[in-house]
């Protein structure tokens, strides 16, 4: 498995205790299943409700992991503005309890992206057309992000769910790992628009530095 805390993957060794016995058959009992990564050393904990049919065969009912409370994902880069960088990191953490919350969340911060890249529209469908579509050299996007954005608008029946400034928060069904697809766009989002825009300007500044003690006058 990888482990959810720092990322690297391993082997796993579950150690299984009961929390209710099973009493009679059918019937139900709680297990936790506790594993220690040998990477980071810290634990996860998952917690499943078995159940014991007639012929005494058992199956998971219910599972969810009890901690941690988020999926490891790379730490949010510094750049990304504060309120984008909050509701990200609530995406991330609400994901393993309700995949439509964290979709939800993950939305919205696609929405203030686009806002603030200068895409108004109110619906973050017009938006997201609108971005597709720009003519600016400056402001277009790679092709592998356009194909990853658009996938956005397939989401759980998108479509027949507009976003807007007033339904930010909609939540809607959605396919199993969609939610998680919908993080890690976001991630290419933050690298394309905040990361290596801000790398390129310290690089500039830098250099600019370099030529001004050069007596030299800066780059363009």
């Amino acid at each position: 498995m990888d482990c959810p805390h720092c990322g690297k993957a391993f082997h796993d060794s579950w150690n299984i205790v009961e929390i209710k016995p099973i009493r009679s058959v059918p019937g139900y009992q709680w297990v936790s299943n506790v594993t220690i990564c040998p990477a980071c050393d810290d634990t996860t904990i998952v917690l499943r409700k078995m159940e014991w049919d007639q012929l005494n065969q058992s199956y998971v009912r219910e599972e969810f992991t009890a901690y941690p409370r988020r999926s490891f994902r790379k730490p949010t880069p510094t750049q990304v503005p504060k309120q984008i960088k909050e509701d990200y990191e609530e995406a991330c953490m609400v994901l393993p309890l309700s995949e439509k919350a964290s979709a939800a969340l993950s939305r919205r911060c696609l929405q203030a992206i686009l806002r603030g890249q200068g895409y108004t529209q109110r619906d973050l469908a017009q938006q997201i057309e609108a971005l597709l579509n720009e003519h600016d050299p400056a402001k277009a996007i790679s092709s592998a992000l356009r194909t990853t954005v658009d996938a956005i608008r397939n989401f759980g029946n998108f479509s027949a769910h507009p976003v807007t400034d007033q339904t930010t928060l909609q939540v809607i069904d959605v396919e199993p790992q969609e939610a998680e697809w919908c993080l890690d766009i976001l991630e290419e989002m933050f690298d394309h628009y905040y990361v290596r825009p801000a790398e390129a300007a310290a690089r500039k500044a830098a250099l600019d530095a370099k030529l001004a003690a050069a007596g030299k006058p800066p780059s363009r």
